[in-house]
């Protein structure tokens, strides 16, 4: 696998299969900083302003995909994530990313990079080397390329069954789905498209931050962008508590791009547990704009469904 140099960093790993090309950070991070077909538009933001810095500080968002860790608070997930990774080769086309420990938190995290055809795999594990147990929930915020439209499908509709004899059982009228609000989303934000089917939010240049999240049992979200559709894929444990109020899909979205997050379990991890977070990745070009619903019926779910996770 070669070593390359990319955007001011001299050490990063590319992947490649001849179908998609992965480059992952080796100077910092680790962040998929890159994710593109071979000579294509890279979906992933890059702040041009942070390439190829090292040593900083304070932790830098640089864009890409990094591997956080939730609940948010002001020290344990702002590690500054700046220093050199080590790294593995797993397979033709797949390696382990290890960065030095987070020895004032007493946490080691990997992640596992493996390309499969247009897709991408990844696997984020976090160890507790501590002492005492600790509470975490891994957390994968994949920062977008602005410009694009996120598609977060809902469960099906059902009707409302009126008299209690049409009811089958009492879930007839119970709620099926739930959505968390930070303070500053505003329903007013005309970013924002909650339809029937979808939940649509569109990157502004001009728009400050807006976020939600969800408990997301539809296995898949979308965001197309520049004639490229990227569908990030994951799965829904029922029983399982997750993170911020059981949000098991964040996104979060300000002037500069559109990040989608993936939250794991919310556990206590004693000393030597391991917590793991996994989704996968998968790329379509030449795919038209989309800005309605019946768009993404017509466009997107013809190229994600049915799932394959």
């Amino acid at each position: 696998m070669p070593v390359i140099e990319y955007r001011g960093w001299k050490n990063n790993l590319l992947l490649t299969n001849g179908e998609v090309e992965v480059v992952v950070t080796l100077d910092v991070g680790p962040r998929v900083i890159c994710y593109r077909v071979p000579g294509g538009f890279n979906v992933l933001k890059n702040y041009d302003e942070m390439m190829g810095g090292t040593l900083e500080h304070e932790w830098q968002i640089r864009g890409g995909h990094r591997f956080w860790l939730a609940p948010e608070d002001l020290t344990r997930t702002y590690f500054a994530d700046n220093r050199p990774v080590a790294w593995q080769q797993t397979g033709p086309h797949a390696a382990v990313f290890t960065p030095p420990p987070e020895a004032e938190y007493g946490v080691q995290k990997t992640m596992s990079v493996a390309l499969d055809g247009h897709r991408v795999n990844i696997t984020m594990t976090v160890t507790n080397i501590g002492a005492a147990a600790t509470e975490l929930a891994p957390w994968g915020p994949t920062v977008m390329a602005p410009g694009g439209v996120e598609i977060i499908p809902l469960p099906p509709k059902r009707n409302h069954p009126g008299h209690v004899s049409n009811a089958r059982t009492p879930a007839d009228y119970a709620p099926n789905q739930s959505i968390i609000l930070w303070p500053f989303f505003d329903f007013a934000d005309s970013r924002w498209n909650f339809g029937c089917k979808y939940i649509m939010l569109r990157q502004d240049p001009n728009q400050s931050p807006t976020k939600i999240g969800l408990a997301h049992r539809e296995g898949w979200v979308g965001y197309v962008n520049q004639g490229t559709l990227f569908v990030k894929r994951f799965d829904y444990r029922e029983g399982a508590v997750y993170p911020d109020g059981g949000t098991r899909y964040q996104t979060f979205s300000n002037e500069d791009m559109l990040e989608m997050e993936t939250c794991g379990e919310l556990v206590t991890l004693a000393p030597g547990a391991s917590a793991t977070l996994t989704e996968s990745w998968e790329l379509y070009t030449n795919v038209p704009a989309v800005a309605s619903e019946a768009d993404v019926d017509r466009i997107v779910l013809p190229l994600v469904l049915p799932p394959s996770f």
